[in-house]
């Protein structure tokens, strides 16, 4: 089942979002100072990808700078994100056949909104989001 959810989300809102993420992740990359930024525009743009049987899970080692950077992130960048993904995961839902991808969108707005200090791991994982 996992794979027919997420071969349907690639082709209608999978691959748009990961493309969007990863164009952030190379400005993030262009303007140096914002690098982690990048690096984390480019891990949402993976798990937008494929985001069915996968979850997010806090590191354990991070520290300070991962609540710094996503504070940073929350303001510039974050709450855009999360507004955007509960919008569309709003409207999905309105639909029958849309509600396993809206409810997909609803949980990319975590990482949208804080990626800086977790991680994305296989759905189970003890811990998992």
């Amino acid at each position: 089942m996992r794979l027919i959810l997420n071969v349907i989300w690639f082709v209608l809102c999978g691959l748009w979002l990961a493309i969007g993420y990863a164009l952030a992740g190379l400005l993030c990359f262009v303007l140096i100072i914002t690098i982690p930024f990048g690096f984390a525009a480019f891990r949402i743009a993976n798990y937008a990808l494929w985001p069915f049987g996968r979850s997010i899970l806090p590191r354990q080692t991070a520290g300070v700078a991962s609540v710094i950077g996503n504070v940073l992130w929350i303001l510039l960048f974050g709450w855009w994100l999360a507004i955007g993904h509960l919008v569309t995961g709003a409207v999905l839902c309105l639909t029958v056949i849309g509600i396993p991808l809206g409810l997909a969108n609803f949980k990319l707005i975590p990482i949208s909104l804080v990626p800086l200090g977790v991680q994305i791991v296989p759905s189970g994982t003890p811990g998992s989001i």
